[in-house]
């Protein structure tokens, strides 16, 4: 999964522009930007999720109306449940369950876990299988989204198609042995639409409601629609953004970009550069707790007792891949 491990098979990564400009021409699993050999198929739209994303956005839209009428609390009870959902992704799916880059105790994987439902983004494990495709195909049609078919299609357009087949059998090769073998993922994972009824939709809209009377329409609105939308866009620029948009102190032969905005969206995932030059890093940074939410709340935990075992690339360690592969921006 490190940069290094498969850099000489790659193909240097285009510009942005390039990027945007092949989308434009059509997504299809075919295109001309793929590798020599590439398997030769036609997207396969869903429609379903095509109509719910639409109006998952529509809603969200609508919601910014609402901003105004809702009480205060309400607006912060949001930004809460922003912050819980953003972790179950970030500190849970992620760093946690993706890349084993620290050890979590009991109660810690619970809620985490339970953050991961309120965020919606599939079930940990299939989660954690994806990303590990990502990383270990990375720019590849093996790659769930693939950011050289094109911005759109890395941000949201991956959900909105059928898999490509070389995700779905490179997939199967990977060792998920480990999310397997945790209750906490098994367990998510086979309750995992009762749980995200419960804490992406009910919980986030009756608090409001029932604690300090906030009307339904604006809780719901609010806390879950506007709260869930935001959250999902702020894990989809790390896919697109991230990708294309920043500078590569760290590997200049990889896509992945450091890039500041989407740090701050995704609470800490945004040096991305480095993520996939040292994806075993606890941080996924080497500024430690500066801009980085998800490492201030894994340190918070260790301090608890609740996490173990953080996993950082030493400073030689960086400075030398830096001096080797680094775009000398950093």
């Amino acid at each position: 999964m490190p940069g290094q491990a498969t850099d000489a098979g790659k193909v240097s990564f285009c510009d942005a522009k390039e990027e945007i400009r092949a989308e434009l021409e059509g997504l299809a699993y075919g295109d001309r930007q793929e590798r020599p050999g590439a398997r030769e198929q036609r997207l396969n739209i869903v429609w379903r999720n095509v109509v719910l994303m639409s109006l998952l956005h529509l809603g969200a839209i609508y919601s910014l109306v609402l901003i105004p009428k809702a009480m205060p609390l309400t607006l912060l009870w949001a930004y809460f449940c922003f912050l819980l959902t953003a972790l179950g992704v970030t500190a849970g799916a992620h760093r946690l369950w993706s890349h084993r880059s620290y050890k979590a105790k009991l109660p810690l994987r619970i809620f985490l876990a339970a953050a991961n439902s309120m965020a919606f983004q599939n079930d940990i494990f299939e989660w954690a299988r994806d990303h590990r495709a990502h990383h270990k195909y990375s720019e590849t049609d093996a790659d769930p989204h693939n950011a050289r078919r094109g911005f759109f299609f890395s941000h949201v357009g991956w959900l909105l198609v059928r898999k490509h087949p070389d995700v779905i059998e490179k997939g199967r090769k990977l060792d998920v042995s480990d999310l397997l073998a945790d209750p906490v993922v098994q367990f998510q994972r086979k309750y995992y639409k009762i749980t995200v009824v419960l804490m992406c939709f009910v919980f986030p809209t009756v608090v409001p409601w029932y604690i300090w009377g906030e009307s339904l329409w604006n809780s719901y609105f609010l806390a879950t629609i506007l709260r869930y939308t935001i959250s999902l866009n702020g894990t989809w620029l790390v896919n697109s953004a991230a990708h294309m948009y920043g500078n590569r102190p760290y590997d200049k032969h990889v896509s992945p970009r450091q890039n500041p905005l989407v740090t701050l969206g995704a609470i800490g995932e945004g040096f991305h550069n480095y993520h996939h030059t040292f994806p075993f890093d606890y941080s996924a940074s080497e500024f430690g707790l500066n801009f980085n939410p998800t490492t201030w709340f894994i340190d918070f935990m260790c301090l608890l007792g609740l996490a173990t075992d953080r996993k950082q690339a030493t400073k030689a360690m960086i400075e030398a891949r830096k001096a080797k592969t680094g775009d000398g921006s950093g």
